[in-house]
């Protein structure tokens, strides 16, 4: 057997970010990843990072190529009807967040992985997590015909919703809360050039949709749709005529059509697991946490996580100091439900629920006309859009 300080369980932003924080500081890790490299690279996913995430990229210097292609956003929109109300985040808050997709981070953070020293073993099949409550935890797989287990002082679960970290916490000692929602995103990714300079959140007589971009010549748009939607059901043709019917009266440019590189039908759900640890397992990111993505706060609040986990390592590596890992689960635990209430509120405030009275439409379209004239209620937006601090 194998062994190292932290085995992280996850190839996925949480978990690179983990490894390449706990390289630099002289911390040995090991990544094991279940999927294939090509897998984890081609992953669709956010594209709005805080300033929590692009500071851990510039400390690491991996942020070369976000500060050259990324795009620096001083604001976003919220649309209801045919006005366009604009969130001046710069002005409100003093800062801005910056439009970079995950797949571009992920890649970067894999790419630097050889030359740190931070090692990646993907397909890792039948992955399994054992002796969490003992000092000497250990990871099996099997990989090439051959079962391999790595012994570690932690385990750091990053492996998402659906991975195995979350299984290993006993569901009579989980603490879990949920919201699902009745509806769902469709989503495409095209090589088009955004029809609004920044980001357009949309509710209308259609339902809402959402305009972003990854770059200046690559959009990414959601519609609303119902859960009962199978993606067989719209072609192309018929998603992009919905965009144009949504936005080209509210945008600077109009939707520009081309063909979709991806297109994917995604639910809707808040969730919390509160019972971050188990023994010396820790749980980071989607693998305990789940927001809706108006808001873009997935990606930024699993890099909130492995900051808080990574001090926490740190300081037990450096002197034998176990607070921060005593702490760790309610430190995270406070940004994730602001968060998660932002996530929330801002969903229901966009969307239009099926089976919603004409009252309940009235109320929202209230509390987006209150919204447009008042500074104190945009500044409260733009101050958790842009992120909370630490």
């Amino acid at each position: 057997m194998s062994t190292t300080g932290v085995a992280i369980i996850g190839a996925g932003p949480a978990g690179l970010l983990l490894g390449h924080l706990l390289c630099q500081s002289g911390i040995a890790c090991t990544i094991v990843e279940r999927q294939s490299r090509d897998h984890v690279l081609s992953r669709i996913r956010a594209g709005v990072l805080e300033t929590v995430t692009t500071d851990l990229l510039t400390r690491l210097g991996i942020d070369r190529r976000m500060r050259k292609e990324g795009l620096v956003e001083a604001g976003f929109n919220l649309a209801s009807g045919d006005r366009l109300i604009r969130i001046d985040i710069a002005a409100l808050t003093g800062r801005h967040v910056t439009v970079y997709g995950q797949t571009e981070l992920t890649r970067d953070l894999v790419e630097a992985a050889p030359e740190r020293g931070l090692e990646i073993i993907f397909d890792a099949a039948n992955l399994a997590i054992h002796d969490v409550e003992s000092a000497s935890p250990s990871v099996s797989f099997e990989k090439d015909g051959a079962v391999t287990c790595i012994g570690a002082r932690f385990i750091a679960g990053c492996d998402g919703f659906h991975g195995p970290s979350r299984g290993v916490v006993r569901p009579s000692a989980a603490r879990e809360y949920v919201r699902e929602y009745p509806f769902g995103w469709l989503g495409i990714l095209a090589d088009v050039p955004p029809c609004h300079d920044e980001l357009i959140y949309a509710n209308g007589e259609r339902g809402f949709a959402l305009a972003s971009m990854r770059s200046r010549t690559r959009s990414r748009y959601y519609v609303q749709v119902s859960l009962s939607d199978r993606l067989e059901e719209w072609s192309e043709d018929r998603l992009w005529d919905e965009l144009e019917a949504r936005f080209d009266g509210l945008s600077k440019h109009g939707v520009a059509r081309g063909p979709a590189l991806e297109m994917s039908i995604a639910p809707l759900r808040s969730y919390v697991c509160e019972t971050m640890r188990r023994g010396r397992l820790f749980l980071a990111g989607d693998a305990a946490h789940i927001v809706p993505p108006t808001g873009a706060k997935g990606l930024n609040l699993a890099a909130s996580d492995v900051a808080y986990l990574w001090q926490a390592f740190a300081s037990y590596f450096a002197s034998g100091d176990e607070s921060g890992l005593d702490a760790y689960e309610a430190t995270a635990l406070a940004r994730v439900w602001k968060a998660e209430r932002f996530s929330w509120s801002l969903t229901n405030l966009m969307h239009s629920f099926p089976g919603e009275s004409p009252f309940e439409r009235r109320m929202r379209n209230a509390e987006l006309d209150y919204l447009a004239g008042s500074r104190a209620m945009q500044t409260a937006i733009a101050e958790n859009y842009v992120g909370l601090p630490l």
